[in-house]
């Protein structure tokens, strides 16, 4: 068993301020400067960095420099101390390369299948989504089937009309597979661009689909954007690029993470002018919700908008 070494706390402040981005420069790493930020990465791999404090972008977390130094050199707290510090027992300089940002692979769009029945299949049959809605998302080649698996693919397109961005749900009833193509970029998941001044948004593209089969009404008019996971990268994107866009309309799980997910997102449209609503499900989510129509509700919900 190693034994353990103690900090005074003048070591413990002296590593936990290293600043980062004279750290990461010494490495040969590149940065971006962004107004009082660094940025290093890009994509869903991108980190904000302000002298010893850093932030994942699309994981929402972040940190010190010791922190920093666990989770991208993948050290322990000791190995950390140590290499902030600059020293080892045996006095020798610890050196370590970051294991992030990875030269990664090009993104590449799964091969499409002959044809979509098991997509419809599962979408129609399993999941309740109305024909009419899917056909629309098919018409504009959002949604396909993968040749392999036989997976749902739900694609995401720049501004451009160019595939960035690759969300995959298994389509077996068994199988719960669901995952982002390597290199996806989170800025650009699933989505659908109207004409109105509003935009929904939800955390998975089963959720929207469900949400839009409850409320088909005229539906095609107004924004809809899907995480993909747990960024809101996109809606903010969709933000940006579409300045007509007046009100977002948060319709995330009605669980505990969707509550905190709103208490996260409502002050940073706030600040930059955009009108906050939220629509949560009576179920925990909208799929749940299109499927269990008489279920009384199981979790609370807040500040349902109408």
């Amino acid at each position: 068993m190693s034994k353990f070494i103690p900090y005074t706390q003048e070591e413990k402040d002296r590593a936990s301020q290293t600043n980062l981005v004279d750290l990461l420069e010494r490495n040969g790493e590149k940065l971006k400067k962004e107004g009082k930020n660094y940025v290093w990465g890009s994509g869903s791999e991108k980190v904000t960095i302000r002298g010893n404090v850093w932030y994942h972008q699309y994981e929402r977390v972040g940190g010190e420099a010791v922190d920093f130094v666990k989770k991208f050199y993948n050290k322990t707290y000791r190995e950390a101390m140590e290499y902030l510090l600059g020293k080892r027992n045996d006095g020798e300089l610890i050196r370590a390369e970051p294991q992030f940002p990875k030269e990664k692979k090009p993104f590449e769009m799964p091969p499409k299948n002959s044809n979509m029945r098991r997509v419809y299949g599962y979408l129609l049959n399993g999941r309740g989504i109305d024909r009419d809605v899917l056909n629309a998302f098919v018409h504009k080649r959002l949604i396909y089937e993968s040749a392999k698996y036989h997976n749902a693919v739900f694609v995401g397109v720049d501004n451009n009309g160019k595939p960035v961005h690759v969300h995959l749900r298994g389509t077996v009833s068994n199988n719960a597979f669901k995952g982002n193509v390597e290199s996806s970029i989170p800025e650009y998941s699933f989505h659908w661009i109207g004409t109105s001044d509003k935009v929904f948004f939800f955390e998975a593209p089963i959720d929207m689909l469900s949400y839009i089969t409850l409320h088909k009404q005229g539906w095609e008019q107004h924004s809809y954007t899907a995480a993909c996971g747990v960024s809101d990268l996109v809606l903010f994107r969709t933000l940006k690029d579409h300045p007509n866009i007046k009100t977002a309309v948060l319709c995330v799980d009605n669980d505990e993470a969707g509550h905190k997910a709103i208490n996260r997102i409502r002050p940073k449209l706030e600040a930059i002018g955009v009108k906050c609503e939220t629509d949560l499900s009576v179920l925990k989510d909208w799929n749940m919700d299109l499927n269990n129509p008489d279920e009384p509700p199981h979790v609370p919900t807040i500040g349902q908008v109408m």
